[in-house]
């Protein structure tokens, strides 16, 4: 797997979304982690995991949004929702 990139990533997003590019320092051994569990499953990329831990982690913190809330099942489970 190449280094983290934070650009867009057409395969992740629909026409609606809008994107704000981040860069973020990731310790060594959760880019190891991120990069062996994206190498044992080919459905799963960088995108695909950071939209789906930050949406599982806000969830799990009371924030409640209908929107957020697709985005994670959809990430979580491969579907895509349309309005």
């Amino acid at each position: 797997m190449q280094e983290l990139n934070y650009d867009k990533n057409s395969k992740v997003l629909n026409h609606k979304d809008e994107v704000i590019s981040f860069k973020c320092e990731l310790q060594e051994n959760l880019q190891k982690a991120m990069k062996e569990f994206v190498e044992d499953h080919p459905n799963w990329d960088q995108y695909r995991i950071l939209q789906a831990a930050i949406a599982g982690f806000l969830m799990q913190k009371g924030f409640q949004n209908r929107d957020l809330t697709r985005l994670y099942i959809g990430n979580m489970f491969s579907m895509n929702f349309k309005d």
